[in-house]
């Protein structure tokens, strides 16, 4: 029961914070400062995303094969290499550390 009551939840939650933003009048929206905010929140979320999926194995902080994959994504990137080119570059020596054991 305890499990529909965190769906209810959230589900109102969502609600309530659509409905906000429906409610914000365009003035606000049209501020320099919120456009800024608005174009770099989604890099920062990502980048944070990145980092916990990377460098987090539950409560504890490791550096494993993913690290290795990310800085080979990192180093396609400074490349200019294609996007494919990136993930298939990540991929491939995440799977080579941990095929060697690392």
């Amino acid at each position: 029961m305890n499990v529909w009551i965190a769906i209810g939840a959230t589900a109102i939650g969502c609600y309530a914070v659509k409905l906000t933003g429906l409610l914000v009048p365009a003035g606000v929206l049209e501020r320099a400062l919120v456009r800024r905010l608005a174009a770099l929140l989604p890099v920062a979320l990502l980048a944070a995303l990145t980092a916990q999926q990377t460098f987090a194995d539950g409560q504890t902080l490791v550096l494993d094969a993913r690290a290795a994959g990310l800085a080979a994504a990192a180093v396609a990137l400074i490349l200019r290499a294609p996007f494919l080119l990136v993930v298939a570059a990540a991929v491939a020596v995440t799977a080579g550390v941990r095929a060697v054991g690392g």
